[in-house]
């Protein structure tokens, strides 16, 4: 039988591409073999095979759909028609996972999944897996996973959250997920899929070796270690290279076979008759023992890492020839027309049937609208809903569950004489846990002892293990874990204990949880709410691994929102805000703590008491954006901070109005992320001069962000100078003090401006 085939009509020679699919065709067409009866749709495929005869038909359509939306892509990615090419040819076995777990379990997908995502297209009438990729391929508007952002596998009715390519940092948030859906449980929270679904998380053998990877599966051991259930499916596509490393023969299984608390089994995913009773034990085990599962999920891969692959340049005709001939679709085949299911010429047409269909649909969606405007790529980023989002913050919430969190009426911190930060920002907290029943407070140390400064005091006895509890020392799970509770439609407030440890884990905001409603066009959201003790001028406790004034990782987060209090009443109203972009938009929050100000009392002498403010009655929130003016009629001398500098620069205004007879207004910036740019000139508008007081770095801090703010508002012409942080890591004891401006440095930079 002759077919057309455009990959052979475009390209000559050793593209391998042209070579695989020849194979097939060739394969089939050249096939001699016995033939069986061909089974009832109920019956075994093949004798003993645990997949039936409809089953093997429709994981062979599956592969097939995957196999040929790879062919079309290396054709059409030529002709800026398609843009991507990493394929999933040697992987299309992963479509056994899909067939035998259900669309509500949600999936965290390897980029090699075009089987998978094949096959759990079936799960639900009405869906074109052809048609719904060749959008994603072409990165079409269109495109119902990411809106043309991204070439994802994604989908928000099968639950298949869109990955992007950041190495193996999807681990986390699965396994962040399958703790999620056992809490709800705990906590009486509803979730938005059935009680004993699982998570699905796969990979390729390469990616098995990272430190995100590996930090996912010693906390999956950890967790089934102490008997709580983590109903997560880790799936190793095992091809035996990652790009162009090769995989130790032998090493996925040496590796993971014999891990206490980690359940291994092993399927082949090249032959779907006899590696589908393999793939169904390690399912079905997952979704009744509760424990985290480890699939070895054998597979190859052919046609190379992606498009631009050229692997002939690094390997052997006689390498390549002999991995073709592990193709899995030829096993398909094999078994197609040795179990009677086909002959040569159905097979050849059912082949080449879905090659039209996949051309078809790139046609079209080549056709389809394409992102052109700067506003719609960035729509989904950072969603603000602003009386939305007042409404919610100034909502009380429950007021006797209030009441009961602070232990009755009369010990309600509104209440209470005036208070030092630490201690507001733990009232404040109790007040959120008791608004949002579905909030846990999670981190190192925060349970029992209440967090290394005691600002978490209390919240465990009141809202108990459920809701409050100590993680494993790990930045990089306490984010997942997070992702996967938010996933599940809970609200986290994870706490990272110092600025310094969430570098250690910063991708997982980054390319994570602040990029899911991004990726995802704004079907899926990570609201979170993270608290970070931050910033320096400890005294007595040194290092910059406790004195971290590095905000820069943080700024350079799109879609982050990032907020700094400098005094209790602050914090609280700042925290009902957060709650609310969380809840409401879906946001991703950091709420920045500096460390030194915890228990500050005193601003101007000791004992003066002016650095403590009362509780704000429930009803107050601060609005995204808003700063805190002191001394607003002043215009001498203009001083924007945020943190430490506020009382420093107070301090300092006293000393400048005694020195030069100026009137002083400090302006607290509060939000750094995004910074209110109109605010600041309308600030700076009547100035005449400016300082900018940031304790963080000189290079990238907040303070170029406030100059930047300045000059593109035609304020440039003022008299300004930066007081800032020199560029280095902050040393122990009193040197420390070297490196962060103080009191003195800003006196002395308002009298160069005199």
């Amino acid at each position: 039988m002759s077919v057309p085939h455009p990959i052979a009509a475009r390209h000559k020679g050793f593209n391998r591409a042209e070579i695989v699919d020849q194979n097939f065709v060739e394969f089939v067409q050249f096939w001699q073999g016995d033939v069986a009866r061909a089974p009832r749709d109920d019956e075994p495929v093949l004798p003993g095979s645990a997949l039936d005869a409809r089953g093997f038909r429709e994981l062979l359509e599956s592969q097939l759909i995957s196999r040929h939306l790879d062919l079309m892509a290396r054709v059409l990615r030529v002709q800026n028609k398609v843009f991507y090419t990493i394929g999933s040819s040697g992987h299309e076995g992963n479509a056994m996972v899909a067939r035998l777990a259900r669309h509500t379990d949600p999936a965290f997908l390897h980029y090699r999944s075009g089987g998978f995502m094949a096959e759990r297209f079936r799960k639900l009438p009405g869906m074109d897996p052809i048609m719904d990729s060749a959008l994603s391929f072409a990165a079409s508007a269109e495109d119902p996973a990411s809106g043309g952002r991204h070439k994802v596998w994604g989908s928000k009715p099968l639950w298949v959250l869109p990955q992007t390519s950041t190495i193996a940092s999807h681990l986390p948030k699965a396994l962040g997920t399958a703790i999620a859906i056992e809490q709800a449980r705990r906590i009486g929270h509803a979730l938005p899929i059935p009680g004993d679904s699982i998570a699905i998380c796969s990979f390729g053998d390469a990616s098995s070796n990272h430190a995100t990877a590996q930090t996912a599966f010693n906390a999956a051991a950890w967790t089934a270690y102490q008997k709580l259930p983590a109903p997560v499916l880790f799936v190793c596509e095992d091809n035996g290279i990652g790009i162009s490393v090769k995989t130790p023969g032998g090493w996925v299984a040496s590796n993971f076979q014999q891990r206490a608390n980690l359940d291994y089994f092993y399927a082949d995913g090249l032959d779907l008759a006899g590696g589908y009773a393999g793939v169904q034990r390690a399912v079905e085990h997952c979704r009744t023992t509760r424990r985290p599962t480890f699939l070895h999920l054998n597979t190859t891969r052919v046609m190379g890492h992606a498009g631009t692959d050229f692997e002939i340049e690094w390997r052997s005709v006689e390498e390549l020839v002999a991995l073709e001939a592990t193709d899995p679709l030829l096993r398909s085949a094999t078994i197609a027309l040795a179990s009677g299911l086909y002959d040569r010429d159905s097979l050849l047409n059912l082949y080449n049937d879905i090659r039209r269909r996949c051309f078809a649909a790139a046609d079209e969606a080549d056709r389809t609208p394409k992102l052109t405007r700067l506003a719609d790529v960035m729509a989904p980023l950072a969603p603000y809903s602003p009386e939305a989002v007042r409404a919610e913050a100034e909502g009380k919430g429950d007021v006797a569950e209030r009441e009961r969190a602070f232990g009755g009426a009369e010990k309600l911190p509104e209440k209470q004489p005036a208070r030092h930060l630490a201690v507001q920002i733990g009232q404040a907290l109790h007040e959120l846990m008791a608004k949002y029943p579905e909030s846990l407070l999670f981190g190192e140390d925060v349970a029992q002892k209440g967090g290394v400064y005691t600002v978490t005091k209390g919240l465990h006895k009141a809202f108990r293990n459920a809701r409050v509890f100590n993680t494993l020392l790990d930045e990089t799970m306490i984010l997942g874990l997070a992702q996967g509770y938010a996933n599940m439609g809970m609200l986290p407030l994870p706490e990272i204990q110092y600025l310094a440890y969430f570098h250690n884990a910063c991708d997982q905001i980054r390319g994570e949880a602040a990029s899911l409603q991004f990726f995802s066009n704004g079907q899926y959201r990570n609201p979170m709410l993270m608290r970070v003790a931050s910033l320096g001028y400890q005294r007595g406790f040194g290092g910059h691994f406790h004195n971290d004034n590095s905000i820069t990782a943080l700024r350079d987060i799109p879609g982050l929102v990032v907020g700094c209090p400098s005094r209790g009443d602050d914090a609280a109203t700042m925290l009902r805000t957060m709650a609310a972009l969380a809840k409401v938009d879906g946001r991703v929050v950091a709420f920045l703590e500096p460390i030194a100000l915890y228990m500050t009392k005193d601003l101007y002498e000791p004992g003066d008491g002016q650095w403590q403010f009362h509780y704000p009655e429930p009803g107050q929130a601060m609005p995204l954006g808003e700063g805190r003016v002191y001394h607003e009629e002043a215009d001498d001398l203009v001083i924007f901070t945020f943190g430490n500098g506020v009382p420093m620069s107070l301090r300092a205004a006293r000393r400048i109005e005694r020195a030069h007879g100026w009137n002083v207004r400090v302006v607290d910036l509060r939000w750094l992320v995004p910074l209110n740019d109109g605010f600041i000139a309308a600030q700076a508008a009547s100035a005449k001069r400016v300082l900018v007081v940031d304790e963080g770095r000189k290079s990238a801090g907040v303070g170029e962000g406030v100059i930047t703010a300045l000059a593109e508002a035609g304020l440039g012409g003022v008299p300004m100078r930066r007081v800032v942080g020199a560029d280095t890591f902050t040393p122990l004891a009193g040197a420390a003090f070297l490196v962060l401006p103080g009191d003195d440095d800003i006196v002395a930079a308002a009298a160069e401006l005199a």
